[in-house]
């Protein structure tokens, strides 16, 4: 597995995370489908985001180039 896969992965992972009510916007019980959805594409956006920020040691430690870091932070939030 190459290492975009693997930050791809962690992110669903904590989409996961955050939609068991980790999530600022979480509601308790069950939240409408579109709640949900765009709490997904926020948390996907913002953690393409912080691909942006991460030193190149940091990078290299999740197995990323920096080329292969901006290509997934610029990819559309309703993209996987």
């Amino acid at each position: 597995m190459n290492g975009l896969s693997d930050v791809r992965l962690t992110m669903k992972s904590g989409e996961l995370q955050e939609s068991v009510g980790g999530h600022l916007y979480a509601q308790t019980g069950a939240a409408k489908p579109a709640v949900r959805r765009w709490n997904a594409f926020w948390l996907r956006l913002s953690t393409r985001r912080a691909l942006l920020t991460l030193t190149d040691e940091q990078l290299k430690d999740v197995g990323l180039s920096r080329e292969q870091a901006r290509r997934e932070a610029f990819l559309p939030f309703w993209k996987l």
